[in-house]
């Protein structure tokens, strides 16, 4: 596949890594944007990569209420300075994002806050079905793995498709702003609430 200038500017954009960094990525995974992304995460080249060692103790609280106060969400996102966070472009991705919790209703932030004991239910219900549908053993393993990818797409908040920009996953999003100010950013956590829904004890 032709690796165009533009994809390699794009790459760039979302990842803040070198030109001729990012030519190779594309290069090696044949213009698979999302691949790209993880290799030059594992080169560690990537902006999110090179800033993640760095604290990030200032953000906001954003807020966002849907359907005439019938679903409300709360969520902090930290970044390394007060001057980035009452900048224009972070404090409306925080509400795009809260924005976005309250439409995807994510479970957590990241696959690594799913507890064991749920991932190993999820795995018993794959093994399940592949037993059902008579699939042989020695792929249950490959087929599991790609079940629980596509779970953690489902329930991750950045692993899900950005509701305003569903070519871009939420932590994407997050990446592109880390590029953009040169700070690390981090989602911590929040809260949704809708309305008469039960209360876990």
């Amino acid at each position: 596949m032709e690796i165009t200038s533009t994809m390699v500017k794009e790459l760039r954009t979302k990842t803040g890594a070198g030109m001729m960094d990012c030519k190779e990525a594309l290069a090696a995974v044949d213009g698979d944007f999302e691949k790209a992304i993880d290799f030059l995460r594992k080169k560690g080249l990537s902006a999110a990569t090179k800033r993640s060692s760095k604290a990030a103790k200032d953000g906001t609280v954003a807020s966002y209420i849907h359907m005439g106060g019938r679903i409300g969400v709360m969520v902090e996102i930290n970044c390394e300075t007060d001057f980035v966070a009452k900048t224009d472009d972070f404090q409306a991705m925080a509400r795009d994002i809260a924005m976005h919790i309250a439409a995807s209703n994510p479970l957590c932030v990241r696959s690594d806050e799913i507890a064991e004991d749920a991932i190993n239910r999820e795995k018993e219900i794959y093994r399940s079905q592949l037993r059902d549908e008579k699939k042989p053993e020695k792929i249950w393993d490959k087929i599991i793995e790609g079940k629980l990818k596509k779970y953690y797409e489902d329930v991750c908040l950045v692993e899900q498709k950005f509701v305003k920009n569903q070519d871009i996953t939420v932590g994407t999003l997050i990446s592109n702003m880390i590029a953009k100010t040169g700070e690390n950013i981090i989602i911590r956590r929040f809260s949704r609430f809708q309305l008469g829904e039960e209360i876990k004890q």
